[in-house]
């Protein structure tokens, strides 16, 4: 049974490569998590208007609800009360699509993503051309 390979310091180059690589990876990871939780939903769309009104409603139907009617009526308070919150805090993706631009072609490319990738993930063209991404990307 061999016995454990002692590892030598990393150089100064790699410890280099490794940090690069975790910052194009993380400027990546907040784009597309950031487009994921602003990205328009099917249906109708909820103003706080509406959210408000509902809301009203739910709180006139708590008083007489009982069981699981109640249970759900508070849920439903709960998640319209989270989506009267996120609606006030509007997330600017100006910052996170210029980091986007910055890192997404040397991620792309150590990473092997294709353009058509980049796409079904959700990144616009417009956004790959300013990243220099191309179709003919991997």
């Amino acid at each position: 049974m061999p016995g454990k390979r002692s590892r030598g310091p990393m150089s100064t180059s790699h410890k280099q490569a490794l940090a690069e690589g975790r910052e194009l990876g993380r400027a990546v990871r907040l784009y597309l998590e950031a487009m994921e939780q602003n990205r328009p939903k099917r249906g109708r769309k909820q103003t706080p208007d509406s959210i408000k009104k509902r809301l009203v409603a739910i709180d006139e139907k708590l008083a007489s609800a009982g069981g699981t009617t109640r249970l759900q009526l508070i849920q439903e308070r709960i998640e319209l009360q989270d989506k009267l919150k996120a609606a006030d805090s509007k997330v600017d993706l100006s910052e996170l699509e210029k980091d986007f631009i910055k890192s997404a072609n040397g991620y792309g490319e150590k990473k092997n993503i294709s353009y058509a990738a980049w796409r079904e993930a959700g990144v616009s063209a417009e956004v790959l051309k300013k990243a220099s991404i191309g179709r003919a990307a991997n």
